[in-house]
């Protein structure tokens, strides 16, 4: 997200294969892959949400699936293509911003991150420059550089001529991004009004190419299993039930109106202060108001242990849940559980106080939730996650 809300950046993957609909514009289906955290630095981590470029299995589109090698349990990821021949990066599939944008490859390579793969202009015949900045502020600095267009591949979808930003400037981002080569860019999926530069996004795009069937994409993710994120439809393999649906209340992030949050089953705590939360694929926690988090971390017995909250593993704890739409989407005391370190679990849950107080609903909340962001309709549908993902080949 950008400096709307000073975003803080977590951890996330994605990985992607394609599909398509009988009759229709294609479906495209991606696996998302979760991965092992070798150290836990979740303060610092980026997480948003990632897309692995499909040249694969359908017949009709084809797929690729790739894998990539990630030091945090946090992170889902993959793959797109810039340019012509298509250049393949890693990209963050991120629904709490809404530019896409990429590394360029002299820049990365004169600031010593020759380990991640960056855009090089130079190769590509479809390529066309700008002057015009781009810049936009996360929560720990800027990521700038300028506006290009050129061609885009998203699985077996391609955008030609497609606005987005070659960046030079990644400080912004940290030593997550400077230490480690888990992915190269970042692709927005919120809506047109929070896009930097106030360019068309890769929703508007493909939906204005006419090469989605449904004007929607769905996100599973998997726990220690693959993902998938679907574009133009969503996997039924991978929800229970039907979906619960709740109207975006302001266009813009994936916002919408939060009931209540709630602490255990017998509803030990009931908060309403906080009106607002975003569902975002970007931020590996819960975060909230440092208050009511504060609260909740109390009633389950937490202590702070280098800046997280930590609980005793032996012991049972209330879930939480949060009633969006008059429904309560309940969270246990496991789903909670971000990582292990001995006796000590600790919670993916995280205080940040903001100008305008909202609850960010991020990865802990949508492995448990297979989420419908319904770009056409502004609204979100939620329903049980189920099972591992298929296609993983």
């Amino acid at each position: 997200m950008a400096s709307t809300y000073n975003r803080l950046l977590f951890v996330f993957i994605v990985s992607v294969p394609a599909a398509a609909v009988i009759g229709l514009p294609p479906m495209m289906r991606m696996p998302l892959k979760r991965q092992k955290m070798e150290r836990l630095d979740l303060h610092h981590s980026i997480s948003m949400s990632a897309l692995n470029s499909a040249m694969g299995r359908q017949e009709s589109l084809g797929r690729a699936d790739v894998v990539l090698e990630n030091k945090y349990n946090a992170e889902y990821f993959g793959e797109i293509e810039v340019g012509t021949p298509g250049q393949a990066l890693s990209v963050v599939f991120d629904t709490g911003s809404a530019n896409l944008w990429v590394p360029d490859n002299l820049a990365l390579s004169a600031q010593g991150l020759s380990g991640h793969r960056a855009f090089s202009p130079t190769l590509s015949s479809t390529y066309r420059e700008s002057r015009t900045i781009f810049n936009i502020q996360y929560g720990s600095g800027p990521v700038s550089g300028v506006y290009c267009s050129d061609a885009v591949s998203i699985g077996g979808l391609k955008l030609t001529d497609f606005t987005f930003a070659n960046v030079d400037n990644v400080s912004g981002l940290g030593a997550l991004y400077t230490d480690d080569a888990t992915f190269d860019g970042i692709l927005g999926l919120g809506f047109g009004s929070i896009a930097e530069g106030g360019i068309p996004t890769v929703m508007q795009a493909l939906w204005d190419s006419k090469q989605l069937a449904e004007p929607v994409f769905g996100f599973f993710l998997g726990d220690v299993e693959q993902g998938e994120l679907v574009f133009g439809g969503v996997d039924p393999q991978h929800y229970t039930g039907n979906f619960s649906w709740v109207p975006v209340s302001s266009v813009g992030f994936w916002e919408v109106v939060l009931d209540s949050v709630s602490v255990g089953a017998e509803k030990l705590l009931t908060l309403t202060k906080t009106r607002r939360a975003i569902v975002d694929s970007g931020t590996s926690l819960l975060v909230g108001p440092a208050a009511e988090v504060q609260a909740i971390a109390s009633l389950m017995g937490a202590t702070v242990v280098q800046k997280h909250y930590g609980v005793n593993c032996q012991d049972s704890w209330p879930s939480i849940s949060f009633s969006l739409g008059g429904k309560d989407f309940e969270l246990s005391g496991g789903d909670l559980i971000l990582a292990q370190s001995g006796g000590l679990c600790v919670l993916g849950i995280q205080g940040l106080d903001m100008p305008n107080p909202l609850w960010i609903l991020g990865d802990v909340f949508m492995r448990k939730y297979y989420v419908q962001f319904d770009w056409g309709q502004k609204r979100l549908g939620f329903a049980l996650s189920a099972g591992p993902p298929t296609n993983l080949v």
